[in-house]
């Protein structure tokens, strides 16, 4: 990473730094949007944004820090358009002086903190404490990123620090979602007909506007393209499918180990008794970082 800094890249040089950074910038963008799946959506849009970027921009001193700053207006640009009642300014006050140094300890507790728990502090609170005791940046890369003061850095880091340490005291009383009858029939239907390799069964659900994508690799249209992606897991042993629940939305949880530990996941859409979307993040397994996944059949069946 300090070569990358010091020295301008080439193209190739600089597609290399995005995959390497891209799980970084997911973390981050993930705990932002308090979501993993729109963190991937915002990634995705921000490295666009970089790429296109990249042949235009002057001499740059920190690519981790323009790549960072790239995401987070891409995120502050998403949360605006989710809720644009939401303020991304703060005020200058006497916490501004406070220290804005913690102790290693507190900064293991901060990087722990779930991604509910990020998205009950105010966006300018989120974005420094994520920045600085996250990911490390300097007071000066928050300052340039947020648009604001250095002292107001440091007042939104003592409020979010503070705010922190109040809700990790909080009881967790979140409510384990359930799917509707027909989604979870149809989940576990597909997962059935997967873990058994019958994937003809799995091709007649389906539906004519089926679309999928392998997230950070492709997208496919229609069942004759979607129906090629099944022959490349035909030809892989090892992995086992579990009916699931991913931010309150039907998936497959995928297990590459007999721990059964969740290796990545698998989105779906259904309309009308079909499969409308599958979304696989195979090629992105860094989205399981942090994502709440529940298996439906224990959910709903207790």
């Amino acid at each position: 990473m300090a070569s990358a800094a010091a020295r301008p890249l080439d193209r190739e040089a600089f597609e290399t730094l995005l995959g390497e950074l891209r799980p970084k910038l997911h973390r981050f963008c993930a705990r932002m949007t308090g979501s993993v799946i729109d963190g991937e959506d915002v990634v995705q849009d921000a490295l666009a944004k970089a790429a296109a970027a990249f042949p235009d921009s002057p001499r740059i001193t920190n690519y981790e820090a323009w790549l960072f700053r790239i995401a987070h207006n891409a995120a502050v640009d998403f949360l605006r358009r989710r809720t644009r009642d939401e303020s991304i300014r703060t005020d200058t006050d006497t916490e501004a002086l406070m220290d804005d140094r913690i102790g290693e300890a507190e900064r293991r507790e901060i990087a722990a903190a779930g991604l509910r728990t990020f998205m009950r502090l105010p966006l300018v609170q989120r974005s420094a404490v994520l920045l600085m005791d996250v990911f490390g940046h300097s007071l000066r890369d928050v300052s340039q990123n947020l648009a604001i003061s250095v002292p107001a850095v440091k007042a939104a880091l003592h409020r979010g620090r503070t705010r922190l340490r109040e809700l990790a005291r909080e009881p967790d009383d979140v409510p384990t979602p359930v799917l509707a009858e027909p989604e979870r029939w149809l989940l576990m239907t597909y997962t059935e007909h997967f873990n058994a390799r019958n994937f003809d069964a799995i091709r007649d659900m389906l539906a004519g506007e089926v679309r999928l994508e392998l997230v950070n690799r492709t997208r496919l249209n229609g069942p004759r393209e979607v129906g090629t992606y099944f022959g490349n897991y035909a030809a892989l042993d090892g992995w086992h499918l579990t009916p699931g629940i991913v931010e309150g939305r039907p998936a497959a949880l995928v297990s590459r180990d007999p721990s059964g530990a969740v290796s990545y996941f698998i989105l779906f859409e259904f309309s009308n008794g079909r499969v409308i979307g599958i979304r696989d993040f195979v090629h992105a397994q860094y989205v399981t970082d942090g994502a709440e996944c529940f298996a439906a059949n224990r959910a709903q069946d207790r």
